[in-house]
């Protein structure tokens, strides 16, 4: 798995992402390029920005128990995995506006480093070790930059 802390694997998600087009196609799934960045993005809002709410006590619980092992793990996302609502891009997005906030998102992650995530609480699943951030950012770009074939 690369390390989003590493600045040599940064580099290398970017290099994926700059591969993309706006018309860039899935091999899965229902969005489309401009869908997928804002996606990916939503996982930096809630570490970065204070623009979605927090779960209620029941729903934390609920993520806590059932879903925060499965993103955390290194085990790869099965394809046409479910998402959560949050995650869910209906809405048309502008592709280079789209893809110009997840890089710089990942380049501010890489720059904060492990140090600044060790210990971090997760807007959904509690406190993270950074090695449990790690595996959250980095097997969701791989993921989706799979599916879009770069």
């Amino acid at each position: 798995m690369k390390n989003v802390f590493n600045q040599n694997d940064t580099a290398d998600f970017i290099s994926r992402i700059n591969k993309l087009t706006p018309t860039s196609k899935p091999s899965w799934g229902k969005m489309n390029v401009e869908q997928m960045l804002a996606h990916c993005n939503v996982t930096y809002e809630m570490v970065y920005d204070d623009i979605h709410p927090k779960p209620n006590v029941f729903k934390k619980f609920f993520l806590k128990l059932l879903v925060k092992n499965i993103v955390i793990n290194e085990k790869p996302y099965k394809k046409n995995s479910q998402t959560a609502a949050e995650f869910i891009i209906k809405d048309s997005k502008k592709f280079e506006s789209e893809k110009k906030r997840l890089i710089d998102y990942i380049i501010k992650t890489q720059q904060l480093g492990k140090n600044h995530f060790e210990g971090k609480e997760s807007h959904s699943f509690g406190v993270l070790t950074s090695i449990e951030w790690n595996n959250m950012f980095s097997k969701h770009l791989d993921h989706h930059l799979t599916q879009f074939g770069v």
